[in-house]
């Protein structure tokens, strides 16, 4: 592992976070429409963000990444069994106040899409070189 810029990544996870406060302002009636598919999509936007500044293993760039928001899941189930709340309101729409089980789901699915783009990606440019060399 080690630190080095990827634009394209890096541009990736800019428009992830504006497709992300979108749905956390606009899509706020959306239901679990907005709950679940936002979950995806940050898991996949911490994974675009890191693989903006760290090249590694996609695998292990998606396995933090999921980590990370069932880490949050974990916080905000402790927090609600002793009873802390979140005062800042936009902090409490950014990591959530409810635990479940849907969210864990759906950041392992963010964690699957975007390590399948990764592993296309990856083949794309094998392909193409190959195809090159010929």
């Amino acid at each position: 592992m080690e630190l080095r810029f990827n634009r394209p990544a890096f541009v990736f996870s800019i428009l992830l976070f504006v497709v992300l406060v979108l749905l956390a302002t606009v899509g706020a009636g959306w239901g679990w429409i907005r709950g679940f598919s936002g979950d995806v999509l940050a898991v996949m936007w911490v994974y675009c963000m890191l693989a903006s500044v760290v090249t590694a293993r996609p695998q292990l760039v998606a396995g933090i990444a999921f980590s990370l928001g069932v880490a949050v899941e974990l916080a905000q189930y402790l927090a609600s069994n002793f009873g802390v709340r979140v005062s800042n309101p936009i902090l409490r729409i950014v990591l959530g106040a409810t635990p479940d089980w849907w969210d864990v789901l759906a950041y392992a699915l963010g964690a699957v899409l975007v390590l399948g783009m990764a592993m296309l990606g990856r083949f794309r440019q094998r392909r193409t070189v190959a195809l090159r060399a010929l």
